[in-house]
């Protein structure tokens, strides 16, 4: 969910290329999340203010629970969450957790979660890319769609054999160690 929280926060800042960065590191005891867009970006007031729960740019609400949220969740597992911006060049989110710690919260079905945003958003373009000690994988849509041609990304059998593609490619990165 916070992945997706932040990815949603990319869309809205209207970027056109959304990076997302995992990466495991079980001898440094680390596990890192980095989000990366090139949307409006943030002004100094904005990225001064932005893990204030009462602080959000919507205007159907006055809360945004989103970065608070991961932010107390990476600082329990002693961690740290880092947010860069420049307006017209988009934001860098980075959030620490220990990979070890108890805290930590799960990282969940992210194989349906990059599939499944991608699809609904055919015009931006994703990078996923998950490191584990080493091993990582990549899915890009821009590779993805050079490939299937005149298939859309948000074809149903795509949207399932992207998501096994996912998954195994994630299996055989964990397995390798």
């Amino acid at each position: 969910m916070h992945i997706m929280d932040i990815i949603q926060n990319s869309l809205s800042a209207e970027a056109s290329l959304v990076q997302i960065d995992i990466e495991e590191n079980i001898a440094d005891n680390k596990f890192e999340i980095t989000i990366k867009d090139n949307g409006k970006g943030m002004d100094l007031e904005m990225l001064k203010n932005v893990t204030d729960p009462y602080c959000t740019s919507r205007t159907t609400r006055k809360v945004g629970l989103g970065i608070p949220l991961i932010k107390q969740n990476a600082e329990l597992t002693g961690g740290f969450v880092n947010l860069t911006s420049e307006v017209g060049l988009g934001t860098t989110f980075t959030a620490l957790f220990s990979h070890s710690h108890i805290d930590r919260p799960p990282l969940g079905d992210i194989a349906g979660t990059i599939v499944l945003t991608a699809s609904a958003n055919p015009k931006v373009e994703f990078i996923y890319t998950h490191s584990k000690d080493g091993n990582s994988y990549c899915f890009d849509t821009r590779e993805i769609k050079a490939v299937l041609d005149d298939v859309p990304i948000s074809n149903l059998e795509m949207i399932k054999y992207l998501r096994e593609m996912i998954e195994e490619n994630l299996k055989d990165i964990h397995v390798k160690n």
